[in-house]
């Protein structure tokens, strides 16, 4: 039976962006077959999906169409099982995880381009950056309807023009130069459940045709590790708040072959959230704004753009393969609980002025 198109409750995920290559990297022509199918390039086949007899090495079988038309899977033609029922809790949750993930257990590698805008409200909207992420998967199955989620993730504030990954940014708003701070979120790990978890499937989705798509919206707002006492230049209220707006799809025909454990996947996402703390401009209201598009690296790290992989591989070679060790969802990190160890660490050094409540992250002679 085909989905009941009733929509249902959501999912509280973890992230899951589009930006052309830095310069050196910028050729048209050059291992075209290792990219991530960018907005801001030239498209490419990616390998098809994952299945229990074709894994060996995690290798996908087949070949997906091109990704001018990534809303149509090379499996198309291919029939849907007439038993298979997306409202099923325990098929719309396999369904959601084998787009995400890998039921095999098989660690699974995510690239996402985008950019992230500045909104100052009543003066101006600012490109603040291009961004580029990895994100790092792993599925280990516990028994009784309850997989283990462990992941990590990376993203990289890049020049809004060139793309080249940042070191020091100059600030559009306040003129100040700063330090950058990357998203370094190790683990972002969660635990999937048919029945009984914080909330239960089945998730929202709908089906178009051969495509399926999770509409997964998440607000949240909790006690912010950052308080405006203790960190007035890097927080701009007690209250950590923030929405993350996702799209996430697949092929039907892919998600409900028995025999594929890892689905294509294509997510579009959107944020918006608090100034990030390195800005420093807990004293000026406005609000960050992302738009990013995530894709499935079905050929694993080699479909990363090379100066995406070559960077991390150089500075954080941790991000290209899952968390093995579990280490419970105590342990999340986000910017700001991260940003909090930075913060406190430089203070300890003694930045900060006096007090240590000022600039940490500012670049000497460089616009403070």
């Amino acid at each position: 039976m085909r989905s009941n198109p009733k929509r249902r409750r959501l999912l509280d995920m973890t992230h899951p962006t589009d930006f052309p290559h830095a310069p050196e990297y910028i050729n048209m022509t050059d291992n075209t077959a290792a990219r991530p199918p960018l907005m801001s390039d030239t498209f490419h086949p990616n390998a098809g999906p994952v299945s229990r007899r074709g894994m060996m090495g995690s290798v996908g079988l087949g070949a997906a169409g091109a990704a001018t038309a990534s809303m149509m899977s090379s499996n198309a033609s291919a029939a849907v099982p007439e038993d298979f029922d997306s409202m099923d809790p325990e098929t719309n949750l396999k369904t959601l995880l084998k787009i995400q993930g890998d039921l095999s257990g098989a660690d699974v590698i995510s690239g996402f381009g985008g950019k992230a805008w500045m909104w100052v409200p009543g003066e101006a909207n600012h490109l603040a950056f291009q961004t580029y992420g990895v994100g790092a998967t792993r599925l280990d199955y516990q028994g009784d309807g309850v997989w283990n989620f462990y992941h990590r993730e990376v993203l990289y504030y890049m020049d809004p023009q060139t793309g080249e990954i940042l070191d020091t940014w100059t600030n559009p708003v306040t003129g100040r130069t700063v330090e950058v701070m990357h998203i370094l979120n190790d683990p972002v790990n969660r635990i999937s459940r048919v029945k009984g978890g914080f909330r239960s499937p089945p998730f929202d989705h709908e089906i178009v045709g051969d495509r399926i798509v999770f509409q997964i919206d998440v607000f949240r707002t909790k006690e912010n590790p950052i308080s405006r006492k203790e960190y007035p230049l890097h927080s701009q209220t007690d209250v950590y708040q923030s929405c993350e707006l996702w799209a996430i799809s697949s092929s039907l025909s892919e998600v409900a072959d028995p025999n594929v454990t890892s689905a294509s996947n294509h997510t579009a996402w959107a944020r918006n959230g608090m100034w990030l703390p390195f800005m420093e401009m807990g004293n000026i209201a406005g609000h960050m704004v992302y738009h990013s598009q995530s894709f499935k690296m079905m050929n694993g790290v080699d479909g990363l753009p090379n100066y995406i992989r070559d960077y991390t591989a150089k500075h954080h070679p941790e991000y290209l393969e899952a968390p093995r060790e579990w280490q419970g969802l105590a342990e999340n990190e986000n910017t700001w609980s991260y940003a909090k160890k930075i913060i406190d660490a430089k203070r300890e050094e003694g930045q900060g002025g006096p007090g240590g409540k000022g600039s940490v992250f500012g670049v000497p002679d460089a616009g403070m």
